[in-house]
């Protein structure tokens, strides 16, 4: 790594939020993942600074919120990893609006939401990213989708300026958004709600948060749901019926509790999950002559 783009990434960010030979698997819910060059935290205006400083000395960085859809190769991420952290202030509650910083906690927000008797926003309570992963991926579950409550996103384009895009821009689908496509940064978003009473609210939350821990595998890390829904099809039920709960390669595994997860049952590798996942697709569109695609992102080296 150049050492003056190191010199010059101190004069932008405190010292004690860069980290060298950052070891991405304590970034990840997977839990597996080689070492990132630079790992950075920046704050606030920081993060323009950064971008620029990239640009500047051509240095490859990639955004992570809180690593809970991201598969990290065994050999790293050269370059920087930009990590994406809020603070509790953050977030502001105006009347049925919430504006959020990229790097809160969904459930945190969603839990925000609650304590002023907001509604719309139970179904992200157990989701264990940040808003700004959200944003990119339209994350969604139980019904719901960050498309059926965000009315507008701050991003930081390429060269490091602001921009304020509309819900309608962000060509919100499926788990898919211009965001990546575009090479823009989230750094917030605005939400809309709906007035309603705590108690239900967090009832339902209570609700959803027991069926997520009788059918999810909680007790091992993992990145949630490992492929797209096919469709027409469930892809859990598909890798089920093609006989592969519980299907292991090294310390990889099907969860035999919801087979549309693949879980480190301790010591995986990455390239344990990568071939788990090659291997389930492969031997689904051999039975089925469905293809499974991925939800989990890759990144790294492999």
């Amino acid at each position: 790594m150049n050492q003056q783009f190191l010199t010059e990434l101190k004069a932008v960010t405190a010292e004690n939020r860069i980290f060298t030979d950052e070891p991405m698997k304590k970034h990840t819910t997977f839990r597996v993942g080689g070492p990132a060059d630079i790992l950075v935290q920046p704050k606030g205006t920081e993060l323009a600074a950064v971008i620029r400083l990239c640009r500047k000395y051509d240095v490859p960085y990639q955004v992570i919120g809180n690593g809970s859809n991201l598969l990290v190769g065994d050999r790293g991420i050269r370059g920087l990893v930009i990590e994406m952290l809020s603070k509790e202030d953050e977030i502001c509650v105006e009347d049925d609006c919430i504006t959020v910083g990229a790097g809160m906690l969904l459930s945190k927000t969603a839990n925000r939401a609650a304590e002023h008797g907001l509604t719309g926003m139970e179904f992200a309570a157990g989701i264990p990213g940040r808003i700004g992963g959200a944003v990119v991926m339209n994350a969604g579950a139980y019904g719901g989708e960050m498309k059926d409550i965000l009315t507008a996103v701050t991003v930081l384009d390429q060269e490091g300026n602001e921009k304020i895009l509309s819900a309608e821009e962000l060509e919100l689908g499926y788990r898919t958004s211009c965001i990546l496509k575009k090479g823009y940064i989230v750094t917030g978003a605005k939400i809309k709600l709906k007035h309603g009473e705590e108690t239900a609210i967090r009832a339902r939350m209570e609700e959803l948060k027991k069926q997520r821990v009788e059918k999810q595998p909680l007790e091992y890390p993992s990145a949630g749901s490992t492929f797209k829904r096919p469709e027409g099809y469930f892809a859990g039920k598909l890798i089920m019926d093609a006989g592969l709960r519980g299907y292991l390669v090294g310390e990889a595994q099907v969860s035999e509790k919801h087979c549309g997860f693949v879980i480190n049952r301790g010591n995986a590798t990455a390239a344990d999950v990568r071939t788990l996942m090659q291997n389930v697709a492969d031997i689904v569109e051999e039975k089925f002559g469905v293809r499974l695609e991925p939800e989990v992102k890759m990144i790294g080296e492999f």
